[in-house]
């Protein structure tokens, strides 16, 4: 990511400027008693002009070696068509692609998110009888950001780091800021216990958080802390685990009941973005001989209506295989769709009654939808399908281990089992990741960044200084330190900032992504930058206890870089 970029040459002002400090230090050492007491290794001038005149030497020269880098960074800007690699892998090694559709394979224009909002608010007050003002509250596509986790016992929203620690200022209760003092006072400190973090798949028991990972899940969020925000505002008595389950369900309708649906297809234009990148794609991967499957949780006709328009009439032509309403993340860990009968006792020495649980096979789906009988012995090409599960997919596919190439949005739904339990190699589509690297790229963002690693490692060097004059210009650099941070959150989003980082740590969200996609993007169109036997590796970024200077490649040859792409 960018910021990896500017954080390495960020490492070169923090080395300027140790080189300063040691400089510093070597001359006050010059005339130093050897008889005298011992004093740190890094020291100054005794007196407290002296020091305070030699702090912000050290502090202005930081400030000019970073300024004398930017320029150089922004000369090496990341490409946001670039595709980027979590584990080594090679595109030669793939014979088998998968997709997700929604958000893989078709995205979808702001209007939907609105869409979903609006209709599941209105579930609520007809159905759920809550009052009719919170219609007044709109959609704000702006408020906030995937990877979030939600208390559902205090009712607040919050991003949540790599080690389970909450970033501070990104606590909302309703539409409103938890001050610091009061979330470090709920919890006891900052850190969330892993027996209250989301399950494995970022659901909630209802004494656990929830973590909201799926792209359609941004609406949830909002109308949540909407929802929220009524209670407080007019000092309403009520039950927050009773509201979550409520848009809950709500959201859930807008899909199940299939009111997104047919407002999509009653006005696909609006709510589809055409792309011809996705069927460039897969005709690319087509014509090189590659095996294509989609299994998607959307029903039939809706798949075939957007496929048609974002790929074109014979979009099936293009698929081996076509799977409808899988209901993952379950069709890929094999917990549903078992028929449960009784064995009733024989004559064969069987006394008691038992179960006995049998998997149910896939079922072909004709034109309109309707459930067809016939034995399925091979999942053809040209036709549809439903039910079953991964397991059987993969009996009557043969399509296994790290030769298959599945494509998804959510990092748990659609990746970690496959990743986990059957060695495909996974790959994420990010969206978000595109307009966070364009923010990256911008002059004023890598000026903040690569400033704030350089006065943090100024901080780090100068903790020494013990008297109270230093300890005072500490205190103030520490200060605009955390002013630059939040300067450097609202760079992305002004309440939770970057999907990707907290003030220094991977979120967790990122965490999970590292974990369980091979490689991730920001779109499919990104494949078409590659050829299909190309091979990612992951950059080798420096661990806390290695030197930058051999475990950094040069940034040519690591980073996918802007220019380079701009140059061909």
């Amino acid at each position: 990511m960018a910021t990896a970029a500017v954080t390495a040459a960020a490492r070169g002002a923090g080395a300027r400027a140790v080189t300063a400090l040691r400089d510093g230090c070597r001359t006050a050492a010059r005339g130093r008693s050897r008889t005298g007491p011992t004093r740190p290794l890094c020291t100054a001038p005794g007196t407290a002009p002296d020091m305070k005149r030699y702090l912000w030497e050290r502090y202005r020269e930081a400030k000019r070696s970073t300024e004398e880098l930017v320029p150089s960074i922004m000369n090496n800007l990341l490409n946001p068509d670039a595709i980027f690699s979590n584990n080594e892998m090679s595109l030669s090694d793939i014979e088998i692609y998968g997709f997700d559709y929604d958000y893989t394979l078709v995205f979808y224009s702001k209007h939907l998110h609105t869409l979903i909002f609006n209709a599941a608010r209105d579930l609520l007050i007809n159905e759920h009888r809550y009052p009719v003002e919170i219609r007044k509250y709109e959609y704000d596509p702006n408020f906030a950001i995937r990877g979030l986790h939600y208390d559902v016992q205090r009712a607040v929203l919050m991003k949540i780091d790599a080690f389970h620690y909450i970033q501070l200022g990104t606590v909302y209760r309703g539409l409103s800021v938890v001050p610091d003092e009061e979330v470090i006072e709920m919890y006891e400190g900052s850190h969330v216990p892993l027996e209250q973090m989301s399950d494995f798949y970022g659901k909630s028991s209802g004494n656990t958080m929830k973590q909201f990972m799926d792209i359609f899940s941004l609406p949830e969020m909002t109308l949540l802390s909407c929802v929220n925000e009524y209670f407080l505002k007019n000092n309403i008595d009520y039950e927050p685990v009773h509201l979550y389950k409520d848009v809950k369900d709500s959201i859930r309708d807008v899909h199940t009941k299939g009111i997104m649906y047919r407002a999509i297809e009653a006005d696909i234009e609006k709510y589809i973005c055409y792309s011809e990148q996705t069927r460039a794609v897969l005709a690319k991967l087509a014509d090189h001989g590659k095996k294509m499957f989609l299994i998607t949780n959307s029903p039939s006709s809706f798949v075939d209506k957007g496929m048609r328009y974002i790929v074109g009439k014979d979009w099936r032509d293009l698929f081996d295989v076509v799977i409808v309403q899988a209901e993952k993340p379950n069709f890929f860990n094999d917990k549903r769709r078992f028929l449960t009968i009784t064995v009733i006792p024989g004559r064969k020495g069987k006394t008691r009654n038992h179960v006995q649980r049998l998997r149910i096979p896939f079922r072909k789906v004709n034109e309109k939808g309707v459930l067809l009988w016939d034995k399925i012995y091979k999942l053809q090409k040209g036709q549809i399908y439903k039910q079953g599960n991964l397991y059987e997919f993969l009996k009557l596919t043969g399509w296994r281990g790290s030769k298959v190439l599945y494509f998804g949005d959510h990092i748990y739904s659609d990746l970690a089992d496959l990743t986990l339990k059957h060695g495909w190699r996974t790959g994420a589509i990010i969206p978000e990741l595109r307009s966070e690297l364009k923010i990256m790229n911008t002059e004023q963002y890598i000026q903040t960044v690569a400033w704030l690693q350089t006065l943090t490692g100024l901080l780090e060097q100068m903790q020494v200084h013990r008297d109270a004059e230093s300890q005072l210009i500490l205190q103030e650099w520490k200060k605009e330190r955390k002013d630059m941070r939040e300067m450097t959150k609202r760079f992305f989003n002004a309440q939770f900032g970057s999907l990707f980082r907290t003030d220094q740590n991977p979120t967790y969200f990122l965490r999970r992504l590292s974990r369980f996609a091979d490689i991730y993007m920001a779109s499919l169109s990104c494949l078409l930058n590659y050829d299909v036997s190309h091979t990612f590796y992951p950059r080798r970024t420096p661990l806390q206890h290695e030197l930058p200077a051999w475990s950094d490649r040069p940034p040519a040859a690591r980073l996918p870089l802007l220019q380079e792409a701009q140059a061909k």
